[in-house]
């Protein structure tokens, strides 16, 4: 491949990178192709990053010098005008025609060009320094440099913080993890190169840079490994088996470098003359003379500017269909918050709102919605399960006899009829029992009501959550709900008005006609055949001679011997056994009746088969209720809450939102708003440039 066309595939990501750093976090979503360099503090990374470039530029220091993400992009420009010594100029940073063309660029600073780098230098630590504060705090969001320069491949590196394990001077406690957390953002995108930097006169099993590596790339496919201080080891000492792959390889491999040392920067050693240095090193040296030429900066460059070159070419195509995808849904998102200018007049807005609103509660309602839940109820299907599990079940949970018991019964029945003791079983108790029990029946038919209502209410929480002019428009969103809400208000008033009358009306009138009624003859006759099933069977006659046992004669008495006693009065059990055992009195016995006449005994076997007929008409007639209460307030329900809303809610919208006075402070878009469409405005932008900038290549 010509060196042209790498250096445009490679200019065409740099491009891209400032297209998206321009919009902030939204670049993160489409993931670039970048050379990310790792390694700890003391494994030159800097001095590494100086050599490729040629040019003193990075802040130095003790402990994290390096806070911010730095994206540096090399972009290769031919010299303008013919000179001698390319290298020559390059070591003079005064030198006048070097300025001319070789210089630096910050993103966050267009159209000011840095031709002395040492005040590149100055500018990085500033800037860091007005994001991350000086207590030497990190930070994620990067600073953006060009350098365009004849001496340079087109490359385009980022060099991060380095690994630190003690936090130092007043560094927060937690430093290592912020870094990692940092560094794994970076390097755990599959389009990330990762440039692992370890000293080589340590241990390589404890590089900081290549373990943090093989965390996210433990195949090493991606991952290239730089050995610094290859000059300071051991005499007699190389690293040939790591070059060589035998100790941890890596798919793209290793690079052995010689940067300056500290003494040397401390002398002001030029890059040049370092270079020149390690040059002689690995060729001079026994071990790497025969493969010299795979060794040193110079190569290092190359190599990336290859890798990188290949990389970018491999991922464009899933580049180009990101953009696509991102440019969509963000013209989607455009559209729903009114368009670039927020355009629509006032009216028309209203208008389409109230229409969206209405038939999206009616599909609600109706259950003719595309997007239907699979794992709960909704809308219509929540009311229904309101109507046939919660009412219904709620109603045919009463029981008539849980408050009334038997004894009450028999109070009533005496009660009922008058002074003039009952022949038959009294109908008047029948219907004072029966009607009482059906005033239980309204409080489930306003429960039923008020939960219809609490639906209607979700109903109208989750289309104000879904429809996005609302989120464009908070006023218009809080009057629609104040509007609606009180419209269901006041349609619950007629609502619990009809259903409270119809639990008069089965009580105002008891039907005993109704075909389903067990009836008062039919009652009696089960009443009857139960009671004679209870007791015990009547004395059986000798077969032999038949007649009835001596024993078994007028109940153990043979002969009626003794006065026939008295019958049980008709009110006999309302007074005590005591009272009736007392001795008589001269005259005759006659009392005041008590204060409270209360029952002193058992029911007899007469108010026991008239309180059993009783309770089996109050049952039968109860049910019949209950099964018309279960049919008829839903049906009330939805003709004056449910239909009613569906069928009137948009002109009381009409009415009370399509006002001239009132449409423009309703309009007034939030500040969320304003600011969102500013974002998606500056993203739609970018990628339309990103997608033009992509479509050429």
């Amino acid at each position: 491949m010509s060196t042209g066309l790498g250096q445009e595939i490679v200019s065409v990501v740099n491009k891209l990178q400032d297209v998206f750093s321009t919009i902030g976090s939204s670049g993160s979503q489409i993931d670039l192709p970048q050379i990310c360099v790792l390694g700890s503090q003391s494994s030159g990374k800097s001095s590494v990053l100086e050599n490729i470039v040629g040019r003193d530029f990075l802040p130095r220091g003790t402990g994290i010098v390096t806070r911010r993400p730095l994206v540096l992009q090399l972009i290769h420009r031919p010299t303008a005008a013919p000179q001698a010594n390319g290298s020559a100029t390059q070591l003079n940073g005064t030198d006048k025609f070097a300025n001319e063309n070789e210089w630096g660029e910050f993103l966050h600073l267009p159209g000011q060009k840095f031709y002395d780098f040492t005040k590149i230098r100055e500018e990085i630590a500033r800037d860091t320094e007005a994001k991350t504060g000086r207590n030497a705090g990190i930070s994620p969001q990067p600073i953006n440099l060009r350098i365009i320069s004849p001496n340079v491949l087109t490359l385009t590196l980022v060099d991060l913080p380095g690994l630190t394990k003690v936090p130092v001077g007043d560094q927060p406690k937690d430093i290592e993890k912020q870094i990692k957390d940092m560094l794994m953002k970076y390097i755990s995108r599959p389009s990330c190169i990762i440039l692992a930097v370890t000293a080589a006169n340590t241990d390589l099993a404890n590089s900081d840079g290549l373990k943090l590596a093989r965390e996210v790339d433990p195949e090493g496919t991606r991952t290239i490994g730089v050995l610094t201080k290859v000059d300071l080891m051991d005499q007699g000492t190389d690293v040939v088996d790591i070059l060589a792959g035998r100790v941890i390889p890596l798919r793209l491999g290793y690079v052995p470098v010689v940067n300056r040392g500290q003494r040397d920067i401390d002398t002001s050693k030029s890059i040049a003359s370092a270079l020149e240095g390690e040059r002689q090193f690995f060729e001079n040296h026994l071990s790497y003379k025969g493969k010299a030429q795979y060794c040193g900066t110079p190569f290092l460059a190359r190599k990336l500017n290859l890798i990188l070159m290949q990389h970018i070419r491999s991922t464009l195509p899933d580049i180009k269909a990101r953009i696509s995808q991102q440019l969509a849904k963000f013209n989607a998102e455009l559209a729903s918050l009114g368009g670039p200018m927020g355009d629509g007049s006032s009216g028309n807005v209203v208008l389409s709102v109230i229409t969206e609103f209405t038939n999206e509660f009616r599909t609600v309602i109706d259950g003719n919605t595309n997007d239907l839940s699979l794992n709960e109820l909704s809308g219509g299907a929540r009311i229904s399960f309101v109507f046939h599990e919660l009412f219904n079940n709620g109603v045919k949970s009463i029981d008539p006899f849980d408050q009334v018991k038997d004894g009450d019964i028999r109070t009533i029945l005496y009660n009922s009829s008058g002074s003039t003791p009952s022949l038959f079983v009294g109908t008047q108790a029948f219907e004072v029992i029966v009607k009482q029990q059906i005033k239980r029946l309204e409080e489930p038919g306003l429960k039923c009501c008020q939960l219809v209502y609490d639906e209607l209410i979700r109903i109208l929480g989750q289309l104000l959550q879904k429809i996005q002019v609302f989120r464009r428009y908070p006023a218009l969103r809080e009057r629609f709900n104040s509007v609606v809400v009180n419209f269901f208000k006041t349609a619950m008033t007629p609502t619990t008005k009809l259903v409270s009358d119809m639990v008069s009306m089965q009580a105002c009138y008891v039907n005993t006609t109704h075909p389903d009624f067990l009836g008062g003859h039919r009652a009696m006759a089960i009443v009857q055949d139960r009671l004679n099933a209870n007791k015990p069977p009547p004395p059986q006659a000798d077969p032999k001679t038949g007649k009835l046992a001596p024993g078994q004669i007028n109940n153990n008495r043979d002969l009626d011997v003794d006065a026939k006693k008295d019958e049980p009065s008709f009110f006999g059990s309302f007074f005590s056994a005591a009272k009736k055992g007392q001795p008589k009195k001269a005259g005759p016995i006659m009392e005041a009746p008590p204060t409270v006449i209360r029952p002193q005994s058992a029911l007899s076997e007469r108010e026991t088969m008239e309180t059993e007929v009783i309770k089996l008409l109050i049952h039968s007639y109860f049910n019949i209720v209950k099964r018309e209460m279960i049919d008829m307030v839903p049906k009330a329900i939805v003709l004056t809450l449910v239909n009613h809303s569906k069928e009137d809610l948009q002109r009381e919208l009409l009415q009370e939102l399509y006002k001239p006075e009132v449409l423009d402070e309703l309009l007034k878009e939030s500040e969320f708003v304003v600011n969102r469409r500013k974002e998606v405005v500056s993203m739609v932008a970018a990628l339309n440039k990103a997608e033009e900038i992509v479509a050429g290549v």
